[in-house]
């Protein structure tokens, strides 16, 4: 598949999103942006939740990440899937009853403005990485098998890439993705199927005989349980990505933003629980796929893409889906899985990051009638204008495969946020609001030197994602040291 025929793409399906949002984003109003109008079907939120969790990441990273964990990743699957029932049925109701905008203000509500501003800086600096990290991925497969030919630096790539997600995301907001992300999760469970059968075909397996097939056995360990100081062992993986789940879904104001638009508490806790077994079912099949494309590489000889000299797996799926001769229709299939991967994370990361900003920094529902829209529009470009520095910025600092990275950084993000909402909801303890974010600060920087202790200092131990936790227990016990004395809360 030719650049200009990519590019040709990329443009009707832009389109089509700018069709959306002309239909969605009549309103232009701030209420619909942030909230839709509280009128969302809850299958259509769950439905296309999944496309904005798999993101671009998933659809790459996580099959090129095959050869060198296996199936390790189903095991923090599986514990995702435990915490999104804790997501449904403690923190959803909590939201709903409250009637939140920003589920921050539950912090102001519980301990004090310093409280909700601390846990807003924390989401909107995971939130800036996570999103960096997914876009970064996207751009550097459209600028090696795209801009490349065309001479275009990967700097335009980035804010040609963002001012696409602007331009259809300024009008409607949430309203738009709650539509957008339906089409794009569709586009990318389409690609991953459609993949699997034509790589298949091309090896003369049915999808029987290569669930069956010796190859396979050679990467779908996903059971590691010998080992207990080993990194990715079960039980380590398995908790790390129950409370990833509860803090980059159930804590981020991106993925709640989407469940606060259901009409009402049940109708958000079934398009959670039913999100959540679709999500695990999807991500098996990404699994197979890179399994699948690995075989498919070293039966035909194909070696793994080089990016500034060095090997990068997350290319390995790009490279055969466009350059191996399979076919246009794999071709078209994998750039529609994508651009939908793509737009899918970073329309809702933009959005949810000016609705943030503007409600748990700048107060805009406390301003005038007149300058709220002014303050959001505003807001917009300048989370846009952010995101492409740090994407940029991506391309000369990160080293290792996307995904491990973004689950890291995760550790240490949001584990402030997972300890300030801990403690209050499972005690009843006031604290001295103005310490907090010395509390959060010093959680961090604990578990950075934590994170950094050579295994041998630690008997073997190897750390891994149970880091989140422990930064969160961190915080918890640092919010029980500033508590007040009872006579204090009087």
């Amino acid at each position: 598949m030719s650049a200009t025929q990519i590019l040709l793409l990329i443009g009707i399906y832009f389109l089509v999103l700018l069709l959306i949002s002309y239909f969605t984003g009549r309103n232009d109003s701030n209420a619909d942006f942030f909230k839709a109008g509280k009128q969302s079907p809850w299958y259509l939120v769950a439905f296309g939740m999944v496309g904005a969790s798999l993101s671009g990441v998933t659809f790459i990273s996580v099959p090129g990440w095959v050869e060198a964990s296996q199936f390790s990743y189903m095991q923090v699957v599986m514990g995702y899937l435990f915490g999104y029932l804790v997501v449904a049925f403690l923190l959803l109701p909590i939201y709903y009853r409250m009637n939140l905008t920003s589920i921050y203000e539950y912090l102001r509500e519980r301990f004090g403005p310093t409280s909700h501003k601390t846990g807003a800086f924390f989401f909107f600096v995971s939130r800036v990485l996570g999103a960096a990290f997914r876009l970064f991925l996207v751009a550097i497969v459209l600028q090696q098998f795209v801009f490349d030919d065309f001479g275009i630096p990967f700097e335009i790539t980035v804010v040609i890439s963002i001012l696409l997600i602007w331009i259809y995301t300024n009008r409607g907001g949430i309203k738009t993705i709650v539509w957008t992300d339906t089409l794009q999760t569709t586009f990318m469970i389409l690609a991953v199927i459609l993949s699997i059968i034509f790589i298949n075909r091309e090896l003369n397996w049915s999808f029987g005989e290569f669930i069956a097939s010796e190859e396979l056995k050679a990467y779908n360990t996903f059971l590691y349980t010998e080992d207990f100081l080993a990194r990715n062992h079960f039980i380590k993986s398995f908790v790390g990505g129950m409370f990833i789940t509860i803090c980059m879904t159930g804590l981020d104001q991106d993925m709640m933003q989407k469940n606060l638009t259901c009409r009402n508490l049940k109708d958000a806790q079934k398009n959670m629980v039913s999100f959540s077994l679709v999500l695990v079912l999807v991500t098996f099949l990404f699994m197979l796929l890179g399994a699948l494309l690995f075989i498919y590489a070293n039966k035909n000889g194909i070696g793994i893409p080089l990016m500034d000299g060095a090997p990068k797996t997350d290319l390995l799926f790009p490279e055969i889906a466009l350059n191996s001769g399979l076919g246009i229709t794999l071709s078209i299939t994998f750039m529609l899985g994508l651009i939908a991967a793509a737009y899918s994370s970073a329309d809702s990361a933009l959005t949810s990051l000016t609705t943030s900003f503007c409600v748990d920094f700048l107060d805009v529902e406390k301003k005038p009638e007149p300058k709220q829209k002014r303050i959001r529009k505003q807001t917009h470009i300048y989370m846009s204008i952010l995101l492409i520095v740090v994407i940029i910025a991506f391309k000369y600092i990160l080293s290792r495969n996307v995904i491990d990275s973004l689950l890291i950084v995760a550790g240490y993000t949001y584990g402030p946020l997972l300890g300030l909402f801990a403690f209050g909801i499972f005690t009843k303890h006031q604290i001295k609001d103005k310490y907090v974010w010395i509390v959060g600060i010093l959680s961090v920087v604990s578990i950075a030197i934590i994170a950094n202790i050579d295994s041998k200092y630690l008997g073997g131990y190897v750390m891994g994602y149970e880091l989140l936790p422990l930064n969160g227990l961190l915080t918890f016990l640092g919010l029980w040291l500033i508590k007040k004395k009872p006579s204090t809360d009087l």
